[in-house]
Order: C-alpha cells, then structure tokens, then sequence
C-alpha cells in the first residue's frame, strides 16, 4: 500500500507537507500543493483513518446499546442521539442487547478497548457495580435515574410520574387501577410498581398482583393482555400502559367488543407516540427526542458526572 513517504517521493516534497495537503492545511505553495493531488490521484490513495484516530486518541465512535431496535420509544431516543451524533461529527454503533448480561458486557469491554469512545445505554439489565467499573475507560451515560451513582444520566422520574398517573385516575373516580409494563425487572419499572404499591396503600386499597400485566411492548401484546383483562371476575376499570403501542391496541381491542372508552375502561398511555394523537389517547408526553439529545451531549463531558431530570406532560385526549 502507498504511504506518505511514497506520495513524497512522487511529488518531490517533504512528508510534511504531504501531511499539510492531506488536512487541508493552507500553508502550502500551489505548485507543490498540484504535485501531491496528483500523486494521490495516480495512486489512488486512501487516508488510514484508524492510524489518524489513533493519534488523535479519539475514534468519532458512540456505542449505543438498547434492547430492541424496532420499539418506537427506543426509536424516538436514536433519532435525538443520531442527531445530535451528526451535528459532532460521530458516528453511531449500534448494539441490540435483548437485555443480556452478556451482550452489555461485550459493549463495555469496547470501551474498554478504546473501539468507541463512549457508551450511551438506553435501557440495561447487568448490576450497576459492572456499569461503574468501567467508567474509568471512557464516559457512560444511562437514560435512567442514576443520581445516587458515579455515573451521568438523563431520565424521567418513573416513579413521581407514574404516582401523578394514578392520583389523575383516582380523581377521576377509579379506585381498581391496574398497570401494563414491558417487564417488572429494572430500576424504572422498579420504581413504578413502588409507586403503585404505595399508591394504593395510602388509599387503603389492596395490591393485586394480577392487575399488573407484565411483557406489554408492542401493538401485538395488547391481544394477549386482553384476553386475561377479559376473563378477571373484578377487571380494572382503568389502565395505566407504559407504552402508546400497546394503550393503542388495547383501545383498538375495546372498540372491537363494544367496550366503551371510557366508561367501562379508561387507558392512559405514555410517551405520546403519533398513534397517540390519531387514537385521540390520553397519554403523558415524554420528550425522548430531547433526551436522546442530552445523552449524546454528555458523551462529552469526560471528567465530571452530570444528572439531568426532564419534565413530562399530561395531554388529555378522550379515553379518561
């Protein structure tokens, strides 16, 4: 393969100022600037990006690690990142873990390689003692409440919110308020059903474990939690789903079995995807598009830990 000193040798010029060409430096004399691109050209020479970036110490690579990439809440938080990637000049790698312990470790041992140079991860499932461990290799941020961590993050507060959920169905008259959720492992689903449970605890009303529907994701599962919902003696008479997907589905499913909405079931959804909006669903607005913004923003901050809290909305549609 050519070299530098190859293309110096062809264009009777210094190294040096092959270098200056090659980076568009402008103290270069025309003539000798001529003599190197018409060396490139005859060569077909190609820059070794990785000997650049190994100079600089730097890759331009962001690793991003999410369980699922075809999940629009997921999708929503890639499109901030993305953006906010391209406007740097970095480029993303993109991981699909499944939430495996051993798919996440294999993106922090990248960072610990230097093959990336930091680490977004949007959703995990390996303990937090492994995440912290390896901040020392590169800058980690989570997209999950970590102020009691020496790691950064941006997050909603699941667990204030998804309380404010059930006191606004409480206020509208229900009493049996159930709740469907990707999984119940993780430290904001963690913090939802502590919510839930405290929730009803002030209220003085039971906790039911059925009335938490478990592996809601997509528009898909809301058939398969219906069938359960329909066969309860004493069902809820409002749903709280963490995903607009599913909440779409559910609303679908009770227009399809002369269910009224809300009358005989009230749906509050979360994240206010476009679905939200055409099925005219009462959902609380997160803003993942601004959050997948700031995670990509803080991949920057090397030295210090940053913790940034972000505002959800109510927007109230016609299904409480």
């Amino acid at each position: 393969m050519v070299n530098i000193r190859d293309l110096a040798k062809m264009a009777g010029v210094g190294t040096s100022t092959v270098s200056r060409v090659l980076n568009d430096h402008p103290y270069v004399s025309e003539k000798s600037r001529e003599a190197v691109l018409k060396a490139i050209k005859s060569t077909n020479y190609q820059k070794n990006i990785n000997a650049i970036h190994l100079k600089m110490g730097k890759t331009f690579l962001i690793g991003v690690a999410l369980p699922f990439l075809n999940h629009p809440y997921f999708g929503k938080l890639l499109e901030g990142i993305s953006v906010e990637a391209e406007r740097n000049n970095y480029k993303l790698v993109l991981f699909q873990t499944n939430y495996k312990v051993q798919r996440e470790t294999e993106v922090l041992e990248m960072l610990k390689a230097k093959q990336i140079d930091a680490l977004i991860i949007c959703s995990k499932e390996c303990e937090w003692e492994m995440i912290e461990s390896y901040r020392v290799y590169g800058p980690i941020v989570l997209c999950e409440d970590t102020r009691n961590r020496n790691v950064s993050s941006v997050f909603i507060d699941h667990y204030e919110n998804f309380l404010t959920a059930l006191e606004y169905l409480y206020e509208k008259g229900h009493q049996r308020i159930g709740y469907c959720v990707g999984r119940r492992t993780g430290t904001n689903s963690e913090m939802r059903e502590a919510a839930y449970r405290n929730f009803l605890k002030k209220h003085n009303q039971p906790f039911f474990d059925p009335y938490i529907f478990e592996g809601c994701l997509y528009l898909e599962d809301a058939k398969r939690m219906m069938e359960k919902f329909l066969k309860m003696k004493n069902p809820p008479t409002a749903l709280l789903v963490t995903s607009d997907q599913v909440a779409a589905g559910i609303l679908n499913i009770c227009n399809h079995l002369q269910l009224s909405v809300p009358d005989d079931l009230a749906i509050v959804g979360f994240d206010n995807q476009p679905i939200a909006e055409i099925m005219s669903l009462t959902t609380f607005e997160m803003p993942l598009f601004e959050i997948g913004r700031k995670l990509f923003l803080y991949t920057q901050e090397k030295d210090k830990v940053f913790y940034e809290e972000m505002e959800v909305k109510l927007i109230e549609r016609n299904t409480v």
